[in-house]
């Protein structure tokens, strides 16, 4: 199994962690022919997996991503017996031919036996990609009431709020508050694969 170092993700969740930091280093390298920024990543185990994941469509790395994960969520944090279901964070870009999120959300639910609430989230209306946005306050201001939770079925339960990359949390956070807010949900535990090295 891959090695990873789990870190304590601060927000309005009951308590969240990443597995990893998603790269160790980055070396600025120059621009590309098209005027966009080239760096030199070194990523930690999990991140690399993440990125190919993503960036290739490498469906080769889904199970060692999912073997870590669920080792864990059983074994290091110990909330697997706890928990009453499952729910993804909605895909930022909808037309990647592979989503990481709901591919590893449906494999969690299976092999750990935890309820799929795959479309209880929903999106009130468009926002742009967060990661062009670098202003916490700004990130918060697009995200305000922008979600809804389409299943009254998780009152009073303990979530698994998941996600694959944590970087400023505005996103896990608002979708935090519409589940205590609007779902009623007792609980939410949030967990991402990987976390950016700073805010953006």
């Amino acid at each position: 199994m891959i090695t990873f170092h789990p870190k304590r993700l601060a927000g309005n969740w009951f308590e969240g962690y990443a597995l990893d930091y998603h790269t160790l280093s980055s070396t600025f390298l120059g621009y590309n022919a098209f005027g966009h920024k080239e760096f030199d990543n070194v990523y930690s185990e999990i991140g690399k997996l993440l990125y190919k994941l993503k960036s290739k469509s490498d469906r080769s790395v889904l199970n060692d991503i999912i073997e870590a994960t669920i080792y864990f969520i059983k074994q290091e944090w110990g909330v697997s017996d706890l928990l009453d279901a499952i729910i993804p964070m909605l895909p930022s870009n909808v037309k990647r031919k592979i989503q990481p999120v709901i591919e590893i959300t449906r494999e969690l639910s299976d092999r750990l036996q935890i309820p799929l609430y795959e479309n209880a989230l929903r999106k009130i209306h468009h926002t742009p990609e967060l990661k062009d946005i670098f202003d916490y306050k700004k990130r918060l201001e697009l995200l305000q009431n922008n979600f809804y939770i389409d299943d009254e079925a998780l009152k009073e339960k303990k979530i698994l709020l998941f996600d694959d990359l944590f970087r400023s949390g505005a996103t896990l956070s608002a979708v935090t508050s519409t589940l205590y807010e609007k779902g009623k949900v007792a609980r939410v535990y949030a967990l991402t694969l990987t976390k950016t090295r700073s805010l953006r």
